[in-house]
């Protein structure tokens, strides 16, 4: 049998066992949606007659929450419009969790447990998202006409994130607000911040997580900047899920937290690995 075959399905099977042992339940959410999560850092492929690839199940996943599925898990493929590279590809595989009635330290311990499927088991720190990048940012030069968004992410992905995770792994909490469409948010020393995390391992973002935003007027507004944010960079405006937005109203289970990983990066991570195509099955589909 062709090892890499066999090394992906036994791994999909801990990670599923890993769910189920915690009362989880597997969902099969649709890939097709006539609304994507919006975003202004994730462009969506759209089909000729109106529809596009889901880049995220979040949105279903959520719909479910409302619904009183209790905590679920999803891992399966999302698609995303983005340049191929050695950690980046537009098809790849996504594990994504809402555990409801929990805490954030809770939570954390739960993404550590599963990471360590893969890595083997790791202590772990937290990193306030400005005091890391006081701690690693440049000074970097960036063209004149960039937005500051554009150049506070650029230096963090090229200074801050290759010193993140160094030996064990790091979450960055405490995001600026525009930073977090979908989680909620708190105030940090008088300032407000987003209820969000990162974790990273060896300079590698593995995952996304928030406290989940369950304020339909609240995320209607988000949604709205987001789309203005994308047509000041001549991007599409995509259209907002008036049914996402109506489950929100009926509201989700207290103390919601949601995380999603990159399955082929924890993968490669196991793999020991350093590119997302020599663990991919049959990565030359898109060639």
């Amino acid at each position: 049998m062709n090892t890499l075959v066999a090394s992906r399905s036994r791994t999909f099977s801990l990670v599923r066992q890993f769910f189920y042992d915690r009362g989880f339940c597997e969902v099969d959410v649709p890939i097709l949606t006539r609304a994507p999560c919006i975003d202004l850092h994730i462009d969506p492929f759209a089909t000729k007659d109106g529809l596009y690839l889901h880049t995220s199940p979040e949105i279903a996943m959520k719909r479910l929450l409302s619904q009183g599925s209790g905590d679920i898990f999803f891992l399966g493929h999302v698609f995303r419009k983005e340049e191929r590279g050695s950690l980046h590809h537009s098809e790849f595989s996504m594990i994504e969790w809402y555990k409801t009635h929990t805490t954030k330290a809770l939570f954390l311990e739960e993404i550590v447990a599963l990471c360590s499927l893969f890595t083997g088991k790791l202590e772990y720190e937290i990193l306030d998202y400005e005091e890391a990048f006081a701690r690693f940012a440049t000074d970097r030069e960036t063209p004149s006409d960039w937005s500051p968004s554009d150049r506070r992410h650029y230096i963090w992905s090229h200074d801050v994130e290759p010193h993140l995770g160094d030996g064990r792994f790091t979450f960055i909490t405490n995001y600026l607000k525009e930073d977090a469409a979908l989680a909620q948010t708190h105030i940090v020393n008088g300032v407000e911040r987003a209820e969000r995390f990162e974790i990273y391992y060896r300079g590698i973002e593995l995952g996304n997580g928030y406290y989940e935003l369950s304020d339909p007027v609240e995320q209607r507004l988000r949604f709205e900047n987001e789309n203005s944010l994308r047509t000041s960079e001549n991007k599409e405006a995509l259209p907002l899920d008036e049914k996402f937005l109506t489950s929100l109203s009926v509201g989700l289970p207290p103390n919601t937290y949601g995380m999603s990983l990159g399955f082929d990066r924890l993968f490669l991570l196991k793999e020991q690995k350093e590119k997302l195509s020599e663990v991919l099955l049959l990565p030359d589909m898109l060639d």
